[in-house]
């Protein structure tokens, strides 16, 4: 029997070593060659593709900005179908290569249109001018875009934080560095889209500027298949939308039972769980959930008519995360209109640099500038003295970080109203000599360090409350956000059109036509300033009121118990019921 326990202890260290050498930054690599290289393309898209609508598929003003929203609020929202598969059905390696395959055919079927005119609307009265078997191209391509570009986008970040191990403080301050690390990777991808790419495609032809993304897309989704061996790759468990769904249906059937003063008493993950497991310690939030953890006593134990404590926590996490997604929405409401009316800005004024003349709709390389600087400042300078005021692994909580952001968002979009009174006076004074468009530079800034702050704030947020079950699904919350900001971006034109021209004497409203000499833009900056204020405190209640999975007092003692390392307790507990069962937990 000692024979045995030896054999059995070696393989289970050598496993253990081989588990060692997988994941880490190492892994992480392979992420950021493909984030920094696919980036390349999709932000030089995001800002451009607005102009390739207008002057190639000839689309008009409204049209072109409303098919661009709508097809960045059609990505972000199918990330949460990757989040989802990713969760039930594929593993999130397996799911990145799937829909990053549709991607590239998508963007392989925008460059075969660019290239060959005959492919190509012709111009015409009334917009849309696209159609027949063109407009059928060009739609199967959106559409493909959308499902491939957001699909990938929904299981990428949890991928990315398997490879480090919360179990311990190293591993925690390693999963916040890598969120950095990520935004860092896009920052420096879409610098090199908005400058290299954005020009090409504005200089050379829309054909090659396309083609360029589509290889690099490639290559990017290349180099992660190459790094499959050095992955730990989790196995896709029980569906996430389904354990909700029974929490839910169990709760309405028990809702006539009263809850037991013990919380002790509820059902729970028995003593015989595996180690794969992972138990959700009992919160006192939403205590009408718990219903769905009481056990009758002429019930079986079933999927649909007993949920473990931890299955009704998960539901709980998710809950609160709800109204911290939606104080994020109008953020991104903010982020769609400067990629649409500042692009449109640009081209009314001065294009020059020295004797360079830039693309107007590279303009958001100042912020993606001071990024780049920034976030290496941010990772080795501010996040390590924060960790000493505050102990905590990020320096600040996720949270603190995404607060920062909201309030940032709203100085920009006061910033970009007085800009725009500038743009505007100087146009109607004398049309011949525009300001600078450098003059845009100073909203971009401001945003591009809130955006910094918000979407890593919020990626890491998402992955570290859900469950190990659940993380794909709860970080394209994330994505989700993005979406319905951008969806709300184009009703929220048309609303803010509708109420002024009803408002004003000229009868016409904000952002009517096509002369922005003749709109209120700078009125409707002001107004999203205000709302983002107004929202910002909406979030304070929030995320105030918001408890982290491991705020718990529960948490606390338990932490306290197994002195720092809740690893070593779980391993412990674990030995424990291999002994009350004769069996050896290193087969496990």
């Amino acid at each position: 029997m000692e024979e045995n326990k030896g054999e059995f202890g070696t393989g289970y260290k050598t496993l253990h070593q081989c588990a060692k050498r997988k994941g880490g930054f190492r892994a992480s690599m392979f992420i950021f060659i493909l984030v920094a290289l696919e980036n390349m393309g999709f932000v030089a898209n995001m800002v451009s593709m607005v102009l390739y609508f207008m002057l190639v598929m000839h689309f008009d003003l409204v049209g072109s900005a409303n098919t661009l929203t709508n097809l960045m609020g059609s990505i972000y929202l199918l990330s949460v179908i990757g989040g989802f598969i990713s969760d039930a059905y594929l593993t999130r390696f397996n799911t990145c290569l799937v829909f990053g395959t549709i991607e590239i055919l998508a963007l392989g079927m925008f460059t075969i249109q660019a290239y060959i005119p005959d492919l190509q609307p012709e111009a015409c009265a009334k917009s849309p001018c696209v159609k027949g078997a063109k407009a059928l191209m060009f739609y199967t391509s959106l559409c493909l875009l959308a499902l491939g570009a957001g699909g990938w986008r929904g299981a990428l970040p949890a991928l990315g934080g398997d490879q480090f191990d919360q179990k311990d403080q190293k591993g925690k301050k390693s999963l916040s560095s890598f969120f950095n690390w990520l935004l860092l990777s896009t920052t420096l991808g879409s610098t090199i889209g908005v400058t290299v790419i954005v020009w090409i495609s504005m200089n050379k032809g829309w054909d090659l500027g396309f083609l360029i993304i589509t290889l690099a897309t490639f290559v990017g989704f290349t180099f992660l298949a190459l790094g499959k061996p050095y992955f730990h790759i989790e196995t896709p468990g029980e569906s996430p939308i389904i354990r909700v769904i029974q929490v839910i249906v169990v709760a309405i059937r028990n809702r006539s039972l009263l809850l037991p003063d013990n919380p002790d008493e509820l059902y729970d993950i028995s003593e015989e769980a595996t180690i794969d497991e992972e138990k959700i310690l009992h919160t006192k939030q939403f205590r009408l959930l718990d219903k769905a953890a009481i056990l009758r006593r002429d019930s079986t134990v079933g999927p649909w008519r007993v949920c473990t404590v931890t299955q009704v926590e998960e539901v709980k996490i998710l809950t609160r995360m709800l109204p911290i997604l939606a104080s994020t929405i109008l953020v991104n409401t903010c982020l769609a209109q400067l990629q649409t009316f500042s692009v449109q800005q640009g081209n009314l004024m001065d294009l020059h640099l020295g004797s360079f003349k830039v693309p107007a709709a590279s303009i958001p390389v100042i912020p993606l500038l001071f990024m780049a600087i920034l976030l290496p400042l941010y990772e080795v300078i501010f996040v390590p003295l924060a960790r000493k005021i505050t102990n905590h692994p990020s320096g600040i909580t996720q949270l603190q970080r995404v607060g920062v952001g909201l309030i940032l968002s709203a100085v920009s979009m006061g910033i970009a109203g007085i800009v725009e009174v500038k743009r505007r006076h100087q146009a109607i004074k004398d049309p011949t000599k525009p300001i600078s468009l450098f003059w845009l530079s100073f909203q971009y800034a401001v945003f591009g360090i809130a955006d910094m702050f918000t979407l890593i704030g919020l990626l890491e947020f998402y992955y570290k409350e859900a469950s190990s079950g659940m993380r794909s699904l709860s970080t394209s919350f994330t994505y989700l956000s993005l979406s319905v900001g951008y969806f709300l971006s184009s009703i929220f034109v048309e609303i803010v059109n509708s109420i002024t021209r009803r408002s004003t004497k000229s009868k016409q409203g904000w952002l009517d036509g096509q002369d922005l000499n003749k709109n209120n833009l700078n009125l409707f900056y002001w107004f999203l300033a205000i709302l983002s204020c107004l929202n910002f405190l909406n979030y304070l209640f929030w995320s105030s009121w918001y408890k982290y999975k491991t705020d718990t007092p529960e948490f606390e003692l338990k932490e306290k118990a197994m002195n720092g390392s809740p690893f070593l307790k779980i391993e412990s507990k674990q030995a424990s019921v291999g002994k009350q069962n004769g069996v050896s937990t290193t087969m496990t």
